[in-house]
């Protein structure tokens, strides 16, 4: 099938019952589906949006084109919970066609204000000539979840930037309102721009975030503006970064900038390098929240524009990422899975053992769906790990290299493979005398937090179902460890 331009473009409703009915069907018989992510019904998902809490529940939008695994009418599909863990399906949240987003509601996000859920999001406009003319639009949210568009805050881009403008991220900080936008300079390349407000419906344009990083690729999405204590934290997504040894492997990255307080009223952000978000294939456009007891939680895009995914065949394409607590330590961001999913564990399996230059499996240690916790110490081996999602011709590594001191990802033989112009590997740096892997593995995906967050390997894989083999080896010495695996309950 064409996705030509009038195909991407069609709403729900010109869309004929048979034509859904026998999308759903491929999708549900797709043997890729996910069990305890959140995934589309239907089509394509990317990057979450208006992530918040609001009366009682946790609040999670997402970019949504119903209507195959491509980008194309973006619509607001919306999920709620009540823990972070079990999320019930909304239904459609914003619906684009409106002067204003008549060619799509892109990525933006939320707030609470006197009692509403408030929306910020970019209308995607396009004219006959197939010009953009992006809109910062709002839409509110009574405490019956009923969803209202109200007019454009933002109907202009200002001078000095191109229409790829987006994105907005809204935070209050005493009585005020700030907004940040990723934006592209005329001179073609990224960065963040800020807006205040008293209102939510009045915004000024306070300028650019001056950072230390003026030539950083060609275009900044998903920014977000958060404190931890008494640092200052800008996350964002830059298109355009060039492969630096290990780093930014993938086609675009996400990371963020750690400093002081951004000070708001000069738009002056003192900051040290960029550091990934996380070192795996499959990551990006994530956003955070503060909930009601005082965390930070973020969330990402399991998947990657403009990269073709084996799932595009069953009619879908991508997931979220599990929500994982951030916290500050030492001038690096940690990541941990939140702790209500924990609630999911069933049927623990629990082994110790000493390796001697070999590999081992062991009695329920198998499976395609599962949380591993696995720990090692004591080693001399040259490298130690885990194979998992393994199987005739198929298996997914996770290796510990004691002489370069790196950990390595290896997804060569993990099954269908994709996007491998980018690379079957990745890696990143580690001094550890023990080294602490917690691993959620879904039908095709795996997330891998290291050393309790301080690294993540976020990825998918696609496997057969029936490789579900686990193996711990050492090569070149001898390795100590202990691991649990748990079963998990699905939310599907």
């Amino acid at each position: 099938m064409e996705w030509t331009k009038e195909r991407r473009y069609r709403t729900l409703e010109e869309v004929s019952q048979e034509e859904v009915n026998e999308l759903e069907r491929r999708v549900n018989s797709s043997v890729w589906r996910q069990t305890y992510h959140i995934q589309p019904n239907t089509g394509l998902l990317n990057d979450p949006n208006g992530f918040s809490y609001f009366n009682g529940e946790y609040h999670l939008f997402y970019q949504w084109f119903p209507l195959g695994p491509v980008h194309g009418l973006k619509y607001w599909y919306h999920v709620k919970s009540k823990d972070l863990v079990n999320w019930e399906d909304a239904g459609i949240g914003i619906k684009p066609g409106d002067y204003f987003d008549s060619h799509g509601a892109y990525s933006g996000s939320a707030i609470e204000h006197e009692g509403k859920l408030y929306l910020l999001y970019t209308g995607n406009t396009r004219d006959n000539e197939w010009g953009r003319n992006p809109y910062q639009c709002l839409a509110a949210m009574n405490q019956d979840g009923e969803i209202t568009k109200l007019p454009p805050v933002i109907s202009e881009v200002p001078e000095g930037y191109t229409d790829h403008f987006r994105d907005p991220k809204i935070w209050k900080k005493d009585d005020e309102f700030f907004m940040v936008i990723g934006a592209q300079r005329i001179n073609g390349t990224g960065c963040i721009v800020q807006y205040q407000s008293n209102d939510l419906l009045s915004w000024s344009f306070k300028g650019e975030i001056k950072t230390e990083l003026p030539n950083f690729g060609y275009m900044w999405e998903c920014p977000d503006y958060f404190e931890l204590g008494d640092k200052g934290i800008l996350v964002f997504s830059p298109q355009g970064i060039d492969p630096e040894g290990d780093l930014y492997q993938n086609i675009y990255q996400s990371g963020y900038l750690m400093g002081s307080q951004l000070d708001v009223k000069n738009g002056v952000f003192s900051h040290g390098e960029f550091q990934e978000l996380d070192r795996g294939f499959d990551f990006y456009a994530p956003q955070t929240m503060e909930d009601h007891k005082g965390r930070r939680i973020l969330v990402g895009w399991v998947g990657l524009p403009e990269i073709d995914y084996p799932t595009d065949k069953d009619g879908w394409a991508h997931c979220l990422s599990l929500p994982r607590e951030l916290t500050e330590v030492n001038g690096k961001l940690f990541q941990t899975p939140v702790k209500e999913l924990q609630a999911l564990r069933k049927n623990e399996q629990e082994i110790e053992d000493i390796l001697f230059d070999e590999g081992k499996a062991y009695d329920g240690f198998t499976g395609t769906t599962y949380e591993l916790l696995g720990e090692f110490q004591n080693y001399d081996a040259i490298t130690f790990g885990i194979e998992f999602r393994s199987g005739k011709n198929e298996k997914t590594i996770i290796t510990y290299d004691t002489i370069e001191k790196k950990l390595v990802l290896d997804r060569t033989l993990s099954g269908k493979s994709f996007a491998t112009s980018y690379g079957t590997v990745r890696k990143c740096e580690l001094d550890s005398k023990s080294i602490k892997l917690q691993m959620f593995v879904d039908v095709s995906s795996v997330e891998i937090f290291v050393n309790d967050g301080a690294e993540v390997f976020t990825s998918r894989i696609f496997p057969n179902q029936e490789s579900e083999s686990i193996r711990f080896f050492a090569t070149g010495g001898k390795v100590s460890f202990q691991a649990k695996k748990w079963e998990l309950q699905t939310n599907q």
